[in-house]
C-alpha cells in the first residue's frame, strides 16, 4: 500500500503540474457540450418555399396564406414555373409548391386534387421537410375548408401522445448523450499518454530499479485518472441540469455508478493504446481513431443502431458508447429502469474488466527484450586469434 500510495501521490502532482491535463479534463467537455448545445439541432427547421398559384379562387387564396403562417416555412410567391426552377438551381429556396388550375373544381366534386411538390433532392434531410411540410399544411387546410365534407376521409383517425419528450426537442436527448462522446475522449486522452510520457522521459526505468511491481504501476495510472474523471463527469452533468436546464428523471446515485463502470472501460481503451505504443504522438492519435470516431457514429447516439449493416450492428456490441448512450439517454428522458441498468452495467463491467486483465499484461517491467541467443558471446573462428563482438 505505502508504493501504491507513493506511486498514486506522484500522478496527482504530475496531473496538476500538467496543464493539458486540466483542459482535457474540464476545458474540452465545456467546449464539446456547448457545440452539442448550440451547434447540433435535429429539431424541425425552417425552410425557404417557393408557391405558385394557378387556380385564384378565394378558397385556394386561404390555403396560401397557410404556408405563409406556418412557424416552419418562409414562403415567396412566384409567377412562372422557370423563376422556381433558377431559385432552387441557385439555392435561393429549397422547395416548391405549385398549385393547379383545377384544383379546387376537383374537389368541389368530390375528387382528388393533385399539387405538385418539387424539392431539391441534393439535401435529402431538408428535402424530406419540404414534403412533410406541404402535406401537412394541405391536410389542415382541407381539414378546415368547405370541401372538407365533400373530401374523402381517412378510415381511421389517429391521435399522437409524445412520451418522455413531448416537445420533441431533440437537445433533451442529444446533450446528454455527447457526455458519453465526451467521457470517451477524456478517458482516452488523458490515459493514452501517460504510460509513453514515462517512457519517452525516462521515468519508467527508474520506477523499475525499484521494488515496484506490475499492479503497483497499473492501479497508480488507473486511481488518479479514474478521480479526475469522475470530477470532470460532475462537471459535465452540473452543466447539463443546472445550466443548460435539460430535464433529468433518474438516480443520480445510479448515473454515478453506471458512468463509473463506463469511465473505467474508456481507461482501459487509453491505458493498452499508451501501454503497447510507448510513443505519445502516435498513441494520441490511435486513441483519437478508436475513441472519437467509434464513439460519434457506431454509439446510436446521431444514427440508429438497427439501421446499420449488419456487421456494424455486431461491431457495436463490443463499444462501451454503445452501452452507456443507451443508459444515460433512458436515465434523463425516462428514468431509472431496471432492466437497462442492469444490462448495460453487466456489458460495462465485464468489458473494464477484460482491458483491465490487458492492461496488466501489456505493461512491461523489463527495458528490452532480447533472445537468449543475443547474450551469448561467439566463439572466435578456428585459427582467427579475435574475440567476437558480443552484442549488448
Amino acid at each position: 500500500m505505502k508504493i501504491l500510495l507513493a506511486l498514486i501521490k506522484k500522478e496527482i502532482k504530475q496531473i496538476l503540474r500538467d496543464p493539458s491535463s486540466i483542459i482535457i479534463a474540464f476545458v474540452l467537455p465545456l467546449i464539446s457540450i456547448l457545440i452539442y448545445m448550440y451547434g447540433i439541432n435535429l429539431d424541425s427547421v425552417r425552410v425557404t418555399m417557393g408557391i405558385k398559384n394557378d387556380d385564384p379562387t378565394p378558397e385556394v387564396a386561404t390555403l396560401v396564406k397557410s404556408f405563409g403562417h406556418s412557424k416552419y416555412v418562409n414562403s415567396i410567391y412566384f409567377d412562372n414555373v422557370k423563376d422556381i426552377e433558377t431559385a432552387i438551381a441557385r439555392s435561393k429556396i429549397k422547395g416548391a409548391v405549385i398549385i393547379p388550375n383545377d384544383f379546387s373544381t376537383k374537389l368541389a366534386r368530390g375528387q382528388n386534387a393533385d399539387l405538385l411538390v418539387i424539392t431539391d433532392g441534393s439535401e435529402v434531410n431538408t428535402a424530406n421537410y419540404v414534403q412533410s411540410y406541404a402535406l401537412a399544411i394541405a391536410n389542415n387546410w382541407l381539414a378546415t375548408s368547405k370541401y372538407a365534407n365533400s373530401a374523402k376521409q381517412p378510415a381511421v383517425n389517429t391521435e399522437v401522445r409524445t412520451w418522455y419528450n413531448p416537445d420533441l426537442n431533440s437537445h433533451y436527448f442529444i446533450v446528454p448523450g455527447s457526455i458519453a462522446i465526451t467521457m470517451t475522449l477524456i478517458g482516452i486522452l488523458l490515459t493514452s499518454l501517460v504510460v509513453a510520457r514515462e517512457w519517452e522521459r525516462g521515468t519508467m526505468e527508474a520506477m523499475l530499479s525499484t521494488s515496484v511491481k506490475t499492479i503497483h504501476i497499473v492501479l497508480g495510472k488507473y486511481i488518479p485518472y479514474f478521480i479526475l474523471g469522475m470530477l470532470s463527469l460532475t462537471f459535465n452533468i452540473f452543466l447539463c441540469i443546472v445550466i443548460f436546464q435539460i430535464p433529468f428523471r433518474g438516480n443520480y446515485f445510479v448515473l454515478l455508478l453506471v458512468s463509473s463502470l463506463f469511465l473505467f472501460t474508456s481507461l482501459g481503451i487509453g491505458l493498452n493504446v499508451s501501454s503497447v505504443l510507448k510513443n505519445q504522438f502516435l498513441a494520441s492519435m490511435v486513441a483519437m481513431s478508436v475513441g472519437f470516431m467509434p464513439a460519434l457514429m457506431l454509439s446510436g447516439l446521431m444514427f440508429p443502431i438497427n439501421s446499420m449493416p449488419v456487421f456494424f450492428q455486431h461491431l457495436t456490441r463490443i463499444l462501451p458508447p454503445r452501452y452507456y448512450v443507451s443508459f444515460i439517454e433512458s436515465e434523463f428522458m425516462a428514468g431509472t429502469v431496471p432492466e437497462i441498468v442492469t444490462a448495460n452495467a453487466i456489458y460495462l463491467t465485464i468489458l473494464g474488466l477484460i482491458l483491465f486483465a490487458a492492461v496488466y499484461k501489456n505493461t512491461s517491467m523489463r527495458l528490452e527484450k532480447y533472445p537468449s541467443s543475443a547474450l551469448r558471446t561467439p566463439s572466435p573462428a578456428p585459427g582467427d586469434g579475435k574475440t567476437g563482438d558480443i552484442k549488448c
